[in-house]
């Protein structure tokens, strides 16, 4: 094949496409598209610190320095050395988080309300006596014996893995334990007065978010954030049920890449909460919750997802659901539950349900709007003391993808941009030069064309604006020259840059719209509008209102409530109320199946023009 010729490069979870001539190695390609992937010894192969993995397409052959730095299984895994690979066709590549030199933004502030903590977990000490010569009874019969001294009357059965570390635990520290019970099960067996933790992590279809909360107060003990690690097999829902479908092991595949994610932020969160204390043991760690729409409700808990992919959308399961913490592999204690609170209908899965329960919304007397925007994107109505949901594809532009310069929201990413005596002024993550754009970025700048006059009202570039230019008989908008920018090169944005924008700002506006019609009024009438999720954190609402994916209300009735979710996702990790309250929501949510309204056509086209 010629050097001339150039291949599309994927790189995940930054989110970055480009093009990369077949001469230039993987590492030369990130570094000047502004990829930080670490490089210690200089590109020379022998460091390891540059290691990706390829998810897609051809690479050249292997070097005999990665024969010698990957083991077997990593190189049937398809890791490679980016400084030794270079592309022999349009690729997908994952950049694992070590070999980036510095993280991306990610949403796990969010605002929660006050609530009464119940746990479902809670703790007994007991003080049991030793086995002698005239007192041979078993180890599990001397705790049932404790149990029901104190005041445990129903007898408890001791599974398996409980039974695997019960005697050493109790002979180690002298017969005085802290017992974790669930009810009359038991999670975990600890040192005598040991506080007891909870996990709650939120499955965005791009974005992870982890807590360890303390279970006797409520309170969040640590935090953490990571990409969700499936975006290398597909951007959206969509993309990964087709990759199941088309893949024997790939509902597996998903599932273990997903729990491997989540048991490294447990072993960060650990670390985190035993930086002021004493370390906090796994088996601390006594219960779980994990909210996330259908697709990844389903992919976690090791679900089909097959049906999902096709009209008319059925899960599994919509119920609430209660898995074994042990067998998923997540490395919690060993009784240790995880539970999934209802999903509603279609795409609209139990994070919906954390974030209607998370911001009260559901107990508002004004008519409300609620949405969590995202990679899919749930919008609730409430109104007349019904609330009317629906799920919309609003696809991955928000987070970066499918932009010519997107990126996620990483240092030196554009995350504002302003009309200043009639130019366009940025803003970067990190206040460095600019080296791509994220999607507050990319919806702030779009808005600011339209209003200096450089794209029309159906989204087209017009030539007469002087950063308009023809390129290749493309036509772009030169957002940054290349004399400004991070990597040397001019920022653009293209004609499918903004289409990619109508189609995600517009399918949000549709699902309002047709809630709205739903309910038979219009969008005066509402008096509250809730904005969650990462993407929600970050977007300026007056652009969002200028492009249209917003109606024209006064700002006073916005709120940006954070990863609302993860705070709901929170509450009933320490609330069995929560719980039973989130159930009995997600049973009076009324579902709107999008695709199948009858004005959906119509209000979808409306909803792509430029306001």
């Amino acid at each position: 094949m010629p050097d001339q010729s150039e291949y599309t490069v994927n790189f995940q979870p930054v989110g970055r496409r480009v093009s990369v001539k077949q001469g230039d190695s993987l590492l030369s390609a990130a570094q000047n598209s502004g990829i930080d992937i670490t490089s210690i010894c200089g590109g020379v192969g022998i460091c390891n610190s540059c290691k990706v993995r390829l998810v897609k397409g051809s690479l050249s052959e292997l070097t005999p320095e990665e024969i010698s730095i990957f083991s077997e299984a990593e190189l049937e895994s398809g890791f490679r050395l980016a400084c030794q690979a270079f592309p022999f066709s349009d690729l997908t590549i994952e950049i694992p988080p070590e070999s980036l030199t510095t993280p991306q933004r990610l949403q796990i502030e969010g605002e929660t309300r006050e609530i009464q903590i119940n746990p479902v977990v809670t703790s007994i000490e007991l003080d049991i006596p030793e086995p002698t010569i005239n007192d041979l009874r078993s180890d599990s019969t001397r705790v049932r014996d404790a149990l029901i001294e104190a005041g445990i009357t129903k007898q408890v059965d001791f599974a398996i893995p409980i039974l695997e570390e019960l005697s050493s635990v109790l002979r180690a520290n002298q017969w005085h334990v802290s017992m974790a019970m669930r009810k009359y099960a038991i999670v975990s067996v600890l040192p005598s007065a040991t506080p007891l933790f909870g996990l709650a992590v939120d499955v965005g279809t791009t974005k992870l978010a982890a807590y360890l909360c303390d279970l006797a107060t409520g309170h969040i003990i640590s935090k953490a954030g990571a990409m969700n690690p499936q975006t290398a097999f597909g951007e959206d829902v969509i993309s990964r049920i087709s990759f199941v479908n088309n893949n024997p092991s790939g509902r597996k595949s998903l599932q273990s890449r997903l729990v491997d994610a989540i048991n490294k932020l447990i072993h960060e969160l650990r670390l985190q909460a035993g930086r002021a204390a004493r370390p906090i043991e796994a088996e601390q760690i006594v219960e779980a919750v994990v909210v996330g729409n259908t697709a990844m409700h389903h992919l976690f808990a090791g679900l089909p997802v097959s049906q999902l992919g096709t009209a008319p959308y059925v899960p599994a399961i919509s119920e609430a659901l209660e898995i074994d913490a042990d067998r998923l592999g997540l490395e919690i204690a060993s009784g240790a539950k995880i539970y999934l609170p209802p999903n509603i209908a279609g795409y609209v899965g139990a994070d919906h349900v954390a974030m209607l329960l998370a911001t009260g919304v559901w107990d508002c007397s004004k008519t409300a709007i609620a949405l969590d925007i995202g990679t899919n994107t749930e919008i609730s109505l409430i109104h007349d003391h019904q609330i009317i949901t629906c799920s919309c594809a609003s696809g991955p532009a928000f987070e970066g993808a499918h932009i010519h310069a997107g990126m996620r929201a990483a240092p030196g990413a554009i995350e504002r941009v302003q009309v200043i005596q009639g130019k366009l002024r940025m803003q970067t993550i990190d206040s460095l030069a600019p080296i791509g754009i994220c999607g507050s970025g990319i919806l702030d700048a779009i808005a600011c064309m339209h209003q200096v006059g450089a794209l029309d009202q159906r989204g087209s570039l017009l030539p007469t604006h002087p950063d308009v230019r023809q390129d290749d008989h493309i036509r772009q908008f030169v957002l940054v020259d290349r004399t400004n920018s991070g990597t040397g090169q001019d920022l653009v944005i293209t004609r499918k840059d903004v289409n990619e924008i109508q189609l995600a700002k517009g399918a949000i506006r549709t699902g309002i719209d047709v809630l709205l019609d739903v309910a038979g009024i219009t969008a005066d009438v509402i008096k509250k509008f809730i904005i969650a999720g990462a993407f929600g954190t970050y977007i300026n609402i007056p652009s969002a209102i200028h492009l249209g994916m917003f109606p024209s209300i006064p700002l006073s009735r916005f709120e940006q409530v954070g990863n609302a979710a993860g705070a709901g996702a929170r509450q009933m990790l320490v609330s069995a109320q929560q719980r039973s309250l989130a159930e009995q929501l997600a049973r009076q949510v009324k579902y709107i199946e999008l695709s199948t309204y009858p004005s959906f056509t119509s209000i979808f086209s409306r909803s792509l023009f430029i306001s």
